[in-house]
């Protein structure tokens, strides 16, 4: 009898990762929902990543090249990376019926990566990061001052307490806000509008698309403002500055395939980890670290951010369910 039940269990088990594994393998599709096992592995390894990405940036700045040519060389690696896919898939890697949004997407994209490539050059990869999650946060912000949104009581408390988190960090009156500070805060204050747009493109184009299409249209703009700072690389840096478009590639399609697969809140929640990830390899390449002020702070931060994104996802579903319930005609 034991000997039946463990082989039940063995078998539901593996039934259980072959779903997974399957679930995995064809997320990317354009409309995708409800695989929250397989988008929280696509987060966990978009957010370690992203912080490969941004160690990258942050030694090729140290290493003395302006962060405009750094944008301009994680874009354009990115999409060299990203040529047998479109060998592969032709035309079609293009095409899309949102051009509109993607425009809004690269304009705010644009913003955020420079600002945030200036924030690595001036302080501490955990401490930009922390900063980063302002941006669901900024996002409500966003939709309260400009398009009249009603926000109730509790929204406005979690509005506060990220911002006690955000004073936890950044210290005003303690001499430590500066220009790494103020680069890292304008790049929360555009993710936080990029993010619902990430989630209404992925309703239409698949992520490979969205990857492309949004890096494709980043090289040009991003070119202009690097020519005006432009220096050759020396040849010890082209490994790192290649390296840095890989690390985009993946990251980027990994999120993006998370923001397909579940919930907005859901992947916020496994957006924390990218702050320990940062952290470990600031300390490993740069020997830095930061504070147990900045843990706090963003930790405070994360937990009004989730607050947030949770609680705009209960709405929606009153929402709809409203909408659902009311009488046609």
């Amino acid at each position: 009898m034991g000997n039946k039940s463990a082989e039940q269990a063995v078998a539901k088990g593996r039934k259980g990762l072959q779903s997974l594994l399957r679930a995995v393998l064809k997320s990317g599709r354009a409309g995708q929902r409800n695989q929250p096992m397989a988008g929280i592995l696509w987060v966990v390894a978009a957010m370690a990543f992203l912080a490969g990405l941004i160690t990258l940036g942050r030694y090729a700045a140290l290493a003395g090249m302006d962060p405009l040519q750094v944008v301009f060389f994680r874009n354009f690696f990115c999409v060299v990376w990203m040529v047998p896919l479109f060998v592969w898939r032709g035309l079609s890697l293009v095409r899309t019926q949102r051009i509109e949004l993607y425009a809004l997407r690269v304009a705010l994209s644009f913003v955020a990566m420079t600002a945030m490539f200036q924030a690595i050059a001036h302080i501490p990869l955990g401490e930009v990061t922390a900063i980063g999650f302002l941006a669901p946060l900024f996002g409500t912000g966003v939709a309260i001052l400009l398009l009249g949104e009603k926000v109730r009581v509790r929204r406005w408390l979690a509005l506060l307490v990220g911002f006690i988190g955000a004073m936890i960090i950044l210290r005003p009156t303690g001499g430590v806000f500066g220009f790494g500070q103020s680069a890292a805060l304008v790049s929360a204050l555009a993710l936080g509008v990029i993010g619902p747009l990430v989630k209404r493109l992925t309703l239409e184009d698949d992520a490979d698309r969205v990857v492309f299409l949004t890096n494709l249209m980043l090289t040009p703009l991003s070119l202009v403002p690097a020519l005006f700072v432009w220096l050759w690389p020396p040849a010890e840096l082209w490994p790192y500055l290649v390296a840095m478009g890989l690390m985009a590639v993946l990251g980027h399609m990994a999120l993006v395939r998370g923001y397909a697969l579940m919930e907005a809140s859901l992947v916020m929640t496994f957006k924390f980890v990218r702050l320990p990830f940062a952290v470990l390899l600031g300390y490993l390449a740069f020997q830095e670290s930061i504070d147990t002020w900045t843990w706090v702070g963003g930790f405070i931060i994360f937990a009004a951010s989730l607050y947030v994104t949770r609680r705009e996802a209960m709405l929606k579903e009153a929402r709809e369910a409203a909408a659902m319930r009311a009488p046609i005609g």
